[in-house]
This record gives C-alpha cells, sequence and structure tokens, in this order.
C-alpha cells in the first residue's frame, strides 16, 4: 500500500513538473511571439511613407503674370493653342482694385476618377510617386478621363492623340530633380509644391499654418491642389 501510494507522489509530481515545463515552455513562446509583433510594428513604423505630392496657389500672391502656363508649355511641349494650366482672372468687376486670379490645372485627386474610368490603364498613378499621369502609347482617346474629370481640366494633345493633363512635370522638371517649371517660373512666390507625408516638408509647414481650400470638395476626389484664398484689403 505504501509501495502504491509512493509511485501515486512520483506520478503526480513528475506530472506537475511535466505541466510545468510546458506551462514555461508556453510562456517563452508567448514572449517571442510578443517580441516579434513589437519588432515588426516598429520596423513599419521605421519605414518610410510613400510620397504624396501636393500644390499650394496662394491667391494673395499671384499677379496674373502667366510667366507660369509659359515655362509649362515650354517643358512640356504642350501643343500651340492647348495648355496644362492656365491662370483665370476672377477679379470682381464692382471692385477693380483688388485683382484676384486663380490657378486651372489638374487636382492631382488621390481619388482620381480619370484613373478609374481609364479601359486601358493608360491614365494612372505613378508606383514611385503616386503622380496621375498618362501612358500615351496605351491611351486610344475614347475621352472617357476627359468626361469623367470634375474639373474640366483634361484634354488630347493635337500632336500625340493621347489625353493629357497637368502631371507636376514629372516626364521633364521632376525626373531630372527640379520643382515643376510653374513653380521655377513664378517670381511671386505664389505657387508652392512638395510632399505632403512629409511633416517637415515647406508645403506641409504652410498647410499647418495658413487656411486652405480645395476645389469642388464635395465631388468626393480628394484634390491634392490646395488655394490659399484671397484676403480683401483693410480686412
Amino acid at each position: 500500500m505504501q509501495k502504491q501510494r509512493r509511485n501515486f507522489i512520483k506520478s503526480a509530481a513528475l506530472g506537475s513538473l511535466g505541466l510545468g515545463a510546458i506551462a514555461s515552455s508556453l510562456l517563452a513562446q508567448n514572449s517571442a511571439d510578443k517580441i516579434a509583433q513589437d519588432a515588426n510594428a516598429s520596423a513599419k513604423k521605421q519605414e518610410p511613407k510613400k510620397p504624396h505630392y501636393g500644390m499650394i496657389f496662394d491667391q494673395n500672391k499671384c499677379v496674373g503674370c502667366t510667366d507660369c502656363e509659359i515655362a509649362c508649355k515650354k517643358v512640356n511641349l504642350v501643343p500651340k493653342g492647348q495648355m496644362r494650366l492656365f491662370i483665370q482672372d476672377k477679379t470682381d468687376p464692382l471692385n477693380l482694385k483688388e485683382k484676384r486670379y486663380v490657378r486651372v490645372s489638374c487636382q492631382q485627386c488621390e481619388d482620381a476618377p480619370c484613373v478609374k474610368v481609364c479601359p486601358t490603364k493608360a491614365c494612372h498613378k505613378d508606383e514611385k510617386t503616386g503622380i496621375t499621369t498618362m501612358n500615351t502609347d496605351d491611351c486610344i482617346a475614347c475621352k472617357y478621363c476627359i468626361v469623367a474629370c470634375p474639373y474640366d481640366v483634361r484634354f488630347i494633345n493635337h500632336e500625340t492623340k493621347a489625353a493629357e493633363s497637368c502631371n507636376f512635370c514629372l516626364d521633364t522638371n521632376l525626373k531630372d530633380g527640379h520643382e515643376p517649371a510653374c513653380i521655377e517660373a513664378c517670381r511671386y512666390e505664389a505657387i508652392v509644391f512638395g510632399d505632403l507625408n512629409d511633416e517637415g516638408s515647406h508645403i506641409s509647414k504652410l498647410l499647418r499654418v495658413k487656411d486652405s481650400l480645395r476645389m469642388h470638395p464635395e465631388c468626393g476626389t480628394k484634390p491634392s491642389l490646395r488655394y490659399i484664398p484671397a484676403v480683401k484689403l483693410g480686412v
């Protein structure tokens, strides 16, 4: 009887040791998993965000000189009679002393309808920069993107026979490490360009201290072109 009792106690003790070992193993595994999860989360936080290029047009600084229009046409070889951007005179006819201008061009929408409707994917978001642009070789000039654009800024290039709009000089100045042609041409710093995902960029800092508007926000396209509205004189 005593022998059976000793065997029982011994088995129980061994069982307890076995359970303890299993528990220790599980705790170690959970700890390792937690460390791995924390490391992955930390790595994701450290991964730089993809750029989100945007532009600001300051209505208070634009004088309507149209140097930006001229530079854009020259750098991007825009055919005569066509424009990627133009400066529209919005001066109140009852107050001609306060000149007001606005930039009209592609809004570089985050949720771009032109990209969604393109049947050949010629209109697409550039993988590296996220900028909406065109592959002219794949464009069939169906004009779906032109109809879909709520800002009426796309057109068929007379020479390439492909749809076109402002792409922040992606294939020209930006490719060569320069700012868009309109930025370089503006003598009054009325246009600002940069990465909206970079909190330290000039454009991000400016948007934190300046009130800005988006054109037709009700369309839900999330334009990357912002406008600093004109302040009335004397206000």
